[in-house]
């Protein structure tokens, strides 16, 4: 595509759906969302996304040549199939793209978030200008992706860059999602960091969050209370960025990339913490350069799915074997 073209891109989420026109360079020309119905069948649910596709295509004038989508996983990259999200129980196996392609008669390319997320970010943000960048969305999960020269790598068949599942704790008692026990997103992102504040007021240890009730208690009031400097919270949030420290040393040894970029919901905590995991790192990386990968925060914050789903229009991509 030249400097002049737009593509739309589409971010499909359990609650809701958003899309927007976006120009080569990342920026937002439109952007447009309404609510996800996920409790129908599968067309009901493709409802929601044929009017934002709909509404863009309009705002785009007719310039927009084609679609990018985002959606939650699990899901076949390389065919475009929606396999069974347990946030989208209306799809499974779901020819998601081939719909696309048909309706609306352009192609089409569907991936999960934190790989068109990195992917924006590698060709328009933070990133631009790096050859290998490490990309890591921090939120409800931990997702990653790993972009070459601009396009991202896929593994074989698509599987690749799941570094939130790394075991960092093969000993530990928490099971993650994926039915692996010891993963870091188990123990760095959101709902694990409240977790284990949950588990140590309701043992009895004092804290400004005793005043929430256990089932409210999100990462959110425990970061709330680390910057009042609350203990356990001060506590619990150390001990995060120690646990992001070693399996950063691990991503460094693994890849070595030129850059890390961190976004997602708890990024800009994170990037508070640069300079403490970057002080750290040489105890848990043989590289004796490790400290030189620099850390970047990601760019482009909540409009993420929708720009990293157009971004996927605008890279040539290697895409794996269709499984």
């Amino acid at each position: 595509m030249d400097s002049k073209a737009v593509a739309l891109g589409v971010d499909i989420g359990g609650t809701k759906v958003a899309a927007g026109v976006v120009e080569a360079g990342g920026h937002i020309l439109f952007k447009t969302r309404e609510p996800m119905k996920t409790s129908g069948n599968d067309q009901e649910a493709m409802a929601a996304i044929h009017s934002v596709i709909q509404t863009s295509l309009k705002a785009a004038e007719g310039k927009a040549s084609s679609i990018g989508v985002v959606s939650p996983g699990p899901l076949d990259i390389a065919s475009g199939v929606i396999l069974n999200p347990p946030n989208l129980p209306c799809w499974v196996n779901f020819p998601l793209a081939d719909q696309i392609r048909t309706t609306y008669r352009m192609p089409a390319r569907v991936d999960n978030d934190a790989n068109a997320a990195g992917l924006a970010e590698a060709l328009w943000g933070a990133a631009a200008g790096y050859s290998s960048v490490f990309y890591a969305t921090v939120g409800t999960g931990l997702g990653t992706a790993i972009v070459l020269d601009k396009k991202l790598y896929y593994g074989r068949t698509g599987m690749a860059a799941e570094g939130g599942h790394m075991t960092v704790d093969y000993r530990g008692q928490v099971s993650c999602g994926c039915g692996k026990a010891g993963c870091v997103e188990g123990i760095v992102a959101g709902p694990a960091i409240a977790r284990r504040v949950r588990q140590r007021v309701l043992a009895g240890e004092t804290s400004s969050l005793c005043d929430i009730a256990p089932d409210a208690l999100t990462a959110h009031e425990v970061v709330e209370a680390w910057r009042r400097g609350d203990l356990l919270a001060s506590e619990v949030i150390t001990e995060t960025m120690d646990v992001l420290t070693v399996w950063i040393g691990n991503v460094i040894d693994l890849l070595e990339p030129d850059v890390i970029v961190v976004g997602g919901g708890l990024g800009g905590v994170v990037s508070e913490w640069f300079d403490y995991i970057k002080g750290r790192l040489p105890r848990w990386s043989i590289n004796p350069r490790c400290q030189q990968v620099p850390f970047l925060s990601a760019k482009f914050g909540v409009d993420a799915g929708i720009v990293g789903a157009a971004a996927l229009c605008f890279s040539d991509p290697d895409l794996p074997r269709s499984t």
